[in-house]
């Protein structure tokens, strides 16, 4: 009789692995998806955001894979932020979104946010 190695990634979560940490974060987001049907255009507030992705809870549901133009302002930013980004999950209707191709001045006020939101811990 042989016995398997106890399988270490038994009962770990994946989806709460992550690169870059997370913050809790509350601005107002517009989430904008073109659907075949017709675009899509939903509000809400994020949870938490973070280098690489946000999380927000929207006023109605998209789907994992969808990919969605977001718009927030930061906090101690001016104009407003547009990011594409990809669904990653849903649950409800908060949605999980990794942030796409963003340019370098998107980069450097995203990762000034994320200091800020750190010292703020």
């Amino acid at each position: 009789m042989s016995v398997s190695p106890p399988d270490s990634t038994k009962g770990v979560d994946h989806s709460k692995q992550r690169r870059f940490p997370r913050y809790p974060l509350d601005v107002r987001v517009s989430a904008k998806v073109f659907r075949e049907e017709a675009p899509i255009e939903l509000w809400g507030r994020s949870i938490e955001f973070g280098q690489d992705g946000i999380g927000v809870t929207l006023t109605g549901e998209l789907k994992p894979g969808e990919v969605a133009t977001l718009e927030l302002t930061l906090p101690g930013g001016g104009a407003p932020l547009k990011l594409r980004a990809l669904v990653r999950y849903r649950d409800g209707l908060r949605h999980g979104f990794e942030f796409l191709a963003r340019d370098t001045i998107q980069r450097d006020t995203i990762r000034r946010t994320c200091d800020l939101l750190a010292v703020g811990r």
